[in-house]
């Protein structure tokens, strides 16, 4: 991308604005690896730029004070799926046609929901996710860590992705939405399409078509055990929704299947990215897993400060309402920007040292469950989850080693680790 293009794109910016020089950087394989470096070259360039390559234009805002602020701003719409899906790779009249039904289903999605409508939804979902029914589910959470931990007990050598971090939270989400856990491969596929999909920095048609499959799959599945739960009411979520729905609280089926495929989506693959990055992390700084060994009273600032090293939730991008300014650059209605929620949380301006993990940090907390009215409905329960298999996986693993090279999901947005091959020997 050339500076002459993002000139082209904002005629209106004030002398000296910064240059977007790194900005087509975003997203490239050696991105995907280590976007670190990346993003402490963005941030000291400036605290926005402007890149072609990226959802066919958008602002990139790196630094942690703006990123914060934006997330808080009320000025700017979570309401932008209508063009995702109509704008992406490829795509003409007969494909927008054609994802008309993705569209009508993906755009009622609590996450994509502005004033009133979001806060009317989720004063629904927080009943499902009030600290004390959390709590409850605690018992539960531990149980299905400890039958996983006993599975590999013999192994000297695993994929943690696909022995643990991947079972266990789509195992917790499945038990929460009161789904057979019989099912979870077929969710955590579905869930891959639909991820793929939210966070390629251009979807392409293919994966538009692909997301549209996976989500009218997961509304069928979900119409069924409705249908289910209204003869036979249970005490699972899915059950609390529907009561929530006889009281006039949902405007139609498909707002209320639109929550549970979402939560079914978030539920599980950003908590299974901190299970994966935070293991990772610790094992490649032997010193801190071995800290934790020795005071596991440590853990929860600990899972704190994994979410801040490096966050399962890398960006999150919102519209502009209306032609303003924001970090000293106007932008246009109808323009995207991208919070860099990662860069912020390795931003100098507001941690020392950012760069290295420290599981004693007492400094203010990361910005990876968002913030303001957005902020993750479900962090309570990534947090207990976390910390009960970091707790357990200390004390029933304690000799877990890096055994080879790890393998990154290749996602940019929800990042995290295909394969994480780890040893163990029995002292």
């Amino acid at each position: 991308m050339s500076l002459a293009s993002a000139a082209a794109r904002a005629p209106d910016a004030p002398a000296g604005a910064p240059s977007p020089l790194h900005a087509h950087l975003l997203f490239d394989a050696d991105f995907v690896r280590d976007p670190y470096p990346h993003y402490a070259a963005l941030r000291d360039a400036g605290p926005i730029h402007w890149s072609d390559a990226l959802f066919n234009g958008a602002w990139v805002v790196t630094r942690h004070a703006d990123v914060d602020a934006l997330l808080r701003d009320p000025g700017l719409s979570a309401q932008r799926t209508a063009g995702w899906v109509k704008r992406v790779a490829g795509g003409d009249r007969r494909s927008q046609a054609e994802l008309r039904a993705f569209q009508h289903l993906f755009a009622r999605a609590m996450i994509f929901l502005d004033a009133p409508d979001h806060a009317r939804v989720r004063a629904v979902l927080g009943a499902g996710f009030h600290p004390a029914r959390i709590r409850a589910q605690a018992p539960r959470i531990a149980e299905i860590v400890a039958a996983r931990i006993a599975a590999l007990a013999d192994e000297p050598g695993f994929d943690f992705m696909a022995g643990f971090a991947r079972p266990v939270p789509s195992l917790v989400t499945c038990m929460l939405l009161g789904v057979d856990p019989a099912d979870q491969q077929d969710f955590m596929a579905w869930s891959d399409d639909l991820a793929a999909f939210m966070s390629a920095p251009w979807p392409t048609v293919d994966q538009a078509r692909a997301a549209q499959r996976s989500l009218l799959a997961l509304k069928r599945h979900f119409d069924a055990l409705l249908a289910a739960r209204r003869k036979t009411p249970g005490e699972d979520l899915v059950s609390l929704l529907l009561a929530a729905e006889a009281e006039g609280l949902f405007r139609s089926d498909a707002e209320l299947v639109a929550q549970c495929a979402m939560l079914l989506l978030a539920g599980h693959e950003t908590t299974r990215n901190l299970l994966g990055n935070g293991l990772n992390a610790l094992l490649r700084h032997p010193e801190q897993w071995q800290a934790l060994r020795a005071d596991p009273a440590l853990v929860p600032g600990a899972v704190r400060e994994l979410l801040r090293y490096d966050s399962p939730v890398q960006y999150t991008g919102r519209r502009v309402v209306a032609d303003r300014i924001l970090c000293g650059q106007r932008v246009r209605r109808g323009e995207l920007v991208i919070a860099l929620i990662g860069s912020a949380n390795r931003d100098p301006d507001r941690y020392t040292d950012p760069d290295r993990l420290d599981i004693r940090r007492r400094e203010p907390t990361h910005l990876s469950f968002g913030r303001g009215a957005h902020v993750c409905i479900g962090a309570g329960l990534a947090l207990m989850q976390a910390e009960i298999a970091f707790t357990a996986l200390l004390q029933h693993c304690p000799t877990l080693a890096p055994a080879g090279m790890a393998r990154w999901n290749g996602n940019a947005a929800l990042r995290g680790l295909a394969r994480l091959p780890v040893s163990q020997r029995r002292d």
